[in-house]
């Protein structure tokens, strides 16, 4: 069972973490810690048009965290957050109720299947993709710039 949790596949995905640094000019940030084993992520979205056109992340977490974490920066630029949201709550429900993985673009989310046996590893396991919900909720309420005609009132 062990060996299901920690494959090669998700120890492979969790050293080959991609986006990992900062943006310039995010329109939004997010840090979030899972509370049990102390993993911490904070992501950056950039959004343009209801898409998802730029992210980077950090990542201090166990090997499953880090895989989900690569799993969704992987396959985020071009998600609109509510892709991004169905995929957290289908990949939540997988865990937590044994439902389906994720279809679509979070598809690959499927092999961390066998961490539904592990309630302690959920929160770290689910850590980027909560995070990465709250910063596109965070992004879409921040007031967009206006550009104004000079002598506009």
């Amino acid at each position: 069972m062990i060996d299901d949790l920690y494959s090669t596949k998700i120890l492979a995905l969790a050293a080959n973490l991609p986006r990992l640094g900062r943006l310039t000019a995010p329109d939004a940030a997010v840090e979030k810690t899972a509370k049990l084993c102390g993993s911490w992520i904070r992501v950056e979205v950039r959004l343009s048009e209801g898409v998802m056109v730029d992210y980077a992340q950090e990542v201090r977490a166990c090997a499953l965290g880090q895989a989900a974490a690569a799993i969704l920066a992987e396959h985020v630029v071009g998600a609109t957050p509510a892709e991004i949201e169905m995929a957290r709550d289908a990949f939540c429900a997988m865990l937590r109720q044994g439902g389906p993985p994720p279809n679509g673009r979070f598809s690959d989310l499927a092999m961390l299947e066998p961490v539904r046996d592990f309630p302690a590893r959920h929160a770290s396991t689910l850590l980027a993709f909560e995070a990465t919900v709250e910063a596109c909720r965070l992004a879409n309420a921040a007031p967009k710039l206006r550009t104004r005609r000079a002598g506009a009132a």
